[in-house]
């Protein structure tokens, strides 16, 4: 028999497990550079390859563009200055779910869990895979499903690698993030020094739309959007608690700085014209710096940034799910952890079955990567914004929880997140169509389900202390 450390109000307890790990507890094994690795993997990923000339089209000059990316990386980082305080006081593998559960009650935190297994990181993980097909396909077409093949593919793969271990899940991490950025390193070189300045372009017809801010804006956020992630792998993070706040705050402003770079090498590429009439615009800035060996390596780079937010995306999103199955009367199987692979077996693999329907659900409306954004937007920023909510009453309700990390200048800080969660959450649903409402009715169906855990649960609350209360780690010296 293996001992796992967790605490109970505080105090250290021993938790046995056998040889399926069924009991056993995620321990601190991640260095403060897989957390660096995963959370710039997440947010480095395909958008930054598509979204820029999406911006380009909706502001009036090259500076008014550059000026957008900044701000999303000041959103950003207000943001994180909410989740650095959040995780590092509360490190806990359900991230939002546990914060939810801990100032707003079981309603809330189950109907995020349920999103969560149902739509947030599976539906992510999904238009991340037709990314990587769309573009594998271009490369090595497989036929007239070529790009659903490929993405159910990169599902079960990926889903094994972390099924295998969060060793090999991290170590794959790593290389493909490194992969990433030096791909993305490789198209500001591209665009500040190899190709030739823009004679003159002229702007296209359907680039001329105007300035507008709020829509630039939501391309750009979505760009920016994965950063929390790190949330749920705080409890297996080595080090201090504020170690890992200064991860993510790194992490953001790593994030932050290349996105400038590459809007940049874009603008100094192609123009300000250019890029708003561009419908591949890191395909055309290499193709005039590099010619056509230079769109095909753009594609490879593309396949590599996506498969690499997918994976740490299958990594993340599965450590909600086992925290909610050991809250949970319904889902209680997914509450497993597998302590030699030291990993949640069972969430992995229920996340990948859904993830595989919705890149079903994607083949038969043929536009897998519209409807995916659709799909997951509304009820992401939702509980985006309820995080945030959260943060303010646990200030209040517990205030003598020692926070290794505080927000400044609270409480503006988070009610600017709160303000700009609300701001996208309000466009998320007034420029998408039927994949909104698709997301939001699954969410429905989750508060019928709670109906159903309720009526479940033993008289007298939860049938045990949640996982919230049982695998804190003792608190840190002051």
């Amino acid at each position: 028999m293996r001992e796992q450390q967790a605490v109970v109000d505080g105090q250290p307890v021993s938790e046995a497990s056998g040889p399926g790990g069924s009991l056993a507890v995620p321990s601190p094994s991640l260095r403060i550079i897989d957390t660096v690795a995963l959370t710039v993997g997440v947010v480095l990923g395909a958008g930054i390859f598509k979204a820029p000339s999406l911006v380009a089209a909706q502001t009036g000059s090259g500076s008014a563009m550059l000026l957008a990316w900044l701000l999303g990386g000041v959103a950003s980082l207000v943001g994180a200055l909410c989740y650095a305080e959040l995780a590092s006081t509360w490190p806990h593998p359900g991230g939002d779910y546990h914060y939810l559960y801990r100032a707003l009650g079981r309603g809330p935190a189950f109907l995020f869990a349920w999103a969560r297994l149902t739509v947030i990181p599976t539906g992510s993980i999904a238009l991340l895979a037709f990314v990587f097909g769309d573009y594998a396909s271009q490369l090595l077409s497989l036929g007239p499903w070529s790009s659903s093949v490929y993405a159910a593919g990169v599902v079960v793969l990926l889903t094994a690698v972390n099924i295998a271990g969060l060793r090999q899940g991290t170590r794959a991490q790593n290389l493909l993030t490194a992969l990433e950025v030096l791909g993305v390193g490789a198209v500001i070189v591209a665009g500040l020094l190899l190709a030739p300045a823009p004679a003159g372009a002229v702007v296209p017809a359907a680039a001329s739309q105007g300035t507008s801010w709020g829509l630039a804006m939501v391309f750009v956020l979505l760009t920016y959007g994965g950063w929390n992630e790190v949330a749920y792998l705080s409890a297996e993070v080595r080090g201090t608690r504020r170690s890992l706040a200064w991860a993510l705050l790194v992490s953001i402003g790593v994030v932050t700085a290349l996105y400038l770079l590459v809007n940049v090498a874009y603008l100094r590429g192609l123009g300000h014209a250019g890029m708003a009439g561009s419908e591949a615009v890191a395909a055309d800035l290499m193709k005039r710096a590099l010619g056509t060996a230079g769109a095909l390596g753009i594609s490879v780079l593309i396949a590599i940034s996506a498969l690499t937010s997918a994976n740490a995306t299958v990594l993340t999103g599965a450590r909600t799910h086992y925290a909610f199955g050991r809250d949970s009367v319904l889902f209680n199987g997914l509450g497993r952890w597998h302590a030699k692979a030291n990993t949640p077996t069972r969430a992995l693999l229920v996340q990948g079955a859904i993830t595989l329907a919705l890149v079903g659900l994607g083949t038969l409306t043929r536009q897998g990567f519209q409807t995916m954004v659709e799909y997951t937007a509304p009820v992401f920023w939702l509980f985006f914004l309820l995080t945030g909510v959260s943060l303010m009453v646990l200030r209040v309700r517990e205030p003598n929880v020692h926070r290794p990390f505080r927000v400044p200048l609270y409480p503006l800080t988070p009610l600017l997140f709160i303000g700009i969660c609300a701001y996208v959450l309000y466009s998320s649903l007034a420029y998408t169509g039927l994949g909104a409402l698709a997301g939001l009715a699954v969410l429905g169906t989750g508060a019928l389900l709670l109906v159903v855990e309720l009526a479940r649960t033993p008289r007298g609350g939860a049938r045990r202390a949640p996982l919230a209360s049982r695998l804190q780690r003792p608190k840190e010296a002051t």
